[in-house]
């Protein structure tokens, strides 16, 4: 039963990542703990499945020419160490901490998500250049806490690349994947040598996120990004409200 939970929350996670340019651990996490799964193998788990679901969903985006390459490259410069860093931090942290960290996380970004106004419809504009040292820290941070929290640091970068660097929305959801399916390399090989990945968790979410992710992707490059964002951090933040809750 635990399993077939594992599997709905997939099928869910891959689309909502395509869609809005995530990996989708940061929802994963609760939600795979809240059916029973364990505080740090909920925290793992789904950071695997990142790969394959970003890179299929990245290259929908791809297709769209959205992806700006110098934003990506300097961030992952910059962040794949610091998600080294942060994935071996876990060692010494409580797995049922970080899960809470998630549920907060969840509360936060729904709350900018539905708060953001006119930002996510001003597509059209170019984004500004960006100082090298801006993207260096922009990559670092997201780095240290998608090492941290054991995500592809997906469900910051987008709002990060529109709030900080002007990024056009569709622009960022599409870096963002590029930048994810990168960072969740290094936060997957350390969990995997510190014995927190249950493999047929990680199988059964794979199989059943990494299909809808590219369907999401789809419908994101054609749809409004200022009113799926506002529904999108409108669910989110109940959500992580109510894992909180229950918690």
């Amino acid at each position: 039963m635990t399993l077939l939970g594992v599997a709905f929350i997939g099928l869910g996670i891959g689309f909502l990542g395509g869609l809005f340019g995530k990996g989708g651990s940061a929802v994963a996490t609760p939600l795979l703990h809240l059916i029973g799964v364990p505080a740090i193998v909920a925290v793992a788990a789904p950071l695997p499945a990142t790969i394959p679901s970003t890179l299929v969903a990245g290259r929908v985006y791809r297709r769209e020419r959205l992806v700006d390459a110098r934003v990506a490259a300097w961030c992952i410069v910059s962040g794949l160490p610091a998600a080294v860093l942060g994935a071996l931090s876990t060692k010494w942290i409580d797995g049922a901490l970080l899960v809470r960290a998630t549920d907060v996380v969840l509360v936060g970004l729904g709350v900018r998500f539905v708060t953001r106004g006119h930002e996510a419809s001003a597509s059209a504009v170019p984004p500004r250049p960006a100082p090298v040292w801006l993207l260096l820290a922009l990559g670092m941070g997201v780095g240290v806490v998608s090492g941290l929290l054991a995500n592809s640091g997906g469900f910051l970068l987008a709002p990060l690349f529109v709030a900080v660097l002007a990024m056009p929305i569709h622009s960022a959801f599409a870096t963002s994947l590029a930048v994810s399916a990168v960072l969740a390399i290094p936060g997957t090989i350390v969990h995997a040598a510190l014995g927190h990945l249950d493999l047929r968790v990680v199988a059964v979410f794979a199989v059943t996120s990494v299909p809808l992710a590219a369907v999401g992707a789809r419908v994101a490059v054609r749809s409004d990004a200022a009113t799926l964002e506002r529904v999108y951090g409108a669910v989110i933040a109940s959500l992580g409200t109510a894992l909180l809750a229950v918690g």
